[in-house]
């Protein structure tokens, strides 16, 4: 077993394995899928570094172990796995087709159909010929006429419109992990940290963000609970992040959370983040939400108690693009060591002239 950032000398290569040899000597085969040439270790350092400036949207979980992925593609390589019950925090969202456009379709499959059986009167049979086939029957003077109406002759007719199969596809977080590293992985694999207590809220929606927006102290309980902002998401594949945010507050005279704002049918993208109120004590958050005009709007909301108001709305610029991991053209195998000067030529010389005396 290696680990991830340890280098390796290839030695053989054989379709998609590929042998390889560790510095301390131990030669093995391996998948290629798992090996990251020079270039691909340099483009992750470099998405590592993009994704440490980007806000958490939330801690998630994994129930089973989860593999990191250098694109949202299945077809991709993966360079680091998740270990059970690990955690890492959701950074970013991305709807991907589940296969790549790039890969050819598979040919459609060939139907052989067995030839029907010839079967030969007794006539044919004696003069070793088959009998000629019936004439074609002719049709009818009037066949045009007959074929009417056709669809085409109705006022009003349209051709009904083909649509194109749908595409199936995936969605994928990119996630960071504790110690730096960033990749993607199925978002369905993860699940979002927030406390069980509002997490039952759900009502069957995938929750992609959460974050508090502060404490209160419990005193009859004796603990302290946080408020909440949550962003939640309808079952399927959208290019938006969430159609839904809700504000939880705790109630201290009963002892439950109890919503305090909610907003529904939207388009919502990350980031979604906390921030204080210049002057006051309460906390304010942002949300990233489509206007109906098509573009993209930063709402700034501020919360205080169980009160929430927006008090700001600007366009929002999107980030630039995080870089890519390049997929790898190879891996060329180390050069073969030249033949020892006792080869099998030399051997048979050395025999003959053992028995034959020259």
């Amino acid at each position: 077993m290696v680990k991830h950032g340890e280098k390796l000398e290839v030695i053989e290569t054989r379709r998609r394995f590929v042998k390889v040899r560790t510095p301390e000597g131990v030669e093995g085969w391996t998948d290629s899928n798992l090996l990251l040439a020079s270039q691909q270790m340099e483009d992750l350092r470099a998405l590592a570094e993009s994704a440490a400036k980007f806000p958490s949207q939330g801690t998630a979980t994994v129930y089973e172990a989860l593999n990191m992925h250098t694109d949202p593609s299945r077809q991709s390589s993966s360079f680091f796995q998740i270990p059970e019950a690990g955690s890492v925090e959701v950074i970013g969202h991305r709807v991907a087709p589940r296969v790549a456009q790039n890969t050819p379709a598979k040919p459609a499959p060939v139907v052989r159909r067995t030839p029907a059986k010839i079967t030969k009167s007794k006539d044919s049979r004696q003069n070793g010929s088959l009998p000629p086939p019936p004439a074609p029957p002719v049709p009818p003077g009037d066949w045009t006429a007959l074929s009417r109406p056709r669809a085409t002759d109705i006022p009003g007719y349209a051709p009904r419109p083909v649509t194109p199969a749908s595409t199936a596809l995936d969605d994928w977080s990119l996630v960071r992990t504790r110690d730096g590293k960033a990749g993607w992985v199925l978002s369905r694999m993860l699940t979002m940290a927030i406390p069980d207590e509002v997490a039952q809220y759900a009502e069957g929606h995938r929750i992609t963000a959460y974050l508090s927006l502060g404490e209160v102290k419990d005193k009859d309980q004796k603990e302290v609970k946080h408020n909440w902002l949550w962003t939640t998401s309808a079952s399927g594949q959208h290019p938006y992040e969430f159609d839904s945010f809700r504000v939880f507050v705790w109630s201290t005279r009963r002892h439950h959370y109890e919503t305090a704002y909610i907003e529904r049918n939207v388009k919502g993208y990350y980031p979604v983040e906390a921030q204080p109120v210049p002057g006051q004590d309460g906390k304010a958050f942002s949300v990233v939400l489509e206007d109906k005009d098509g573009k993209l709007y930063q709402r700034t909301y501020a919360f205080s108690g169980y009160h929430v108001r927006m008090i700001s709305k600007t366009p929002f610029q999107q980030p630039p693009e995080l870089p890519g991991v390049r997929m790898a053209s190879g891996f060329n195998a180390a050069p073969a060591e030249a033949p020892a000067e006792s080869g099998w030529q030399q051997r048979l010389e050395e025999w003959r002239e053992r028995w034959l005396g020259r």
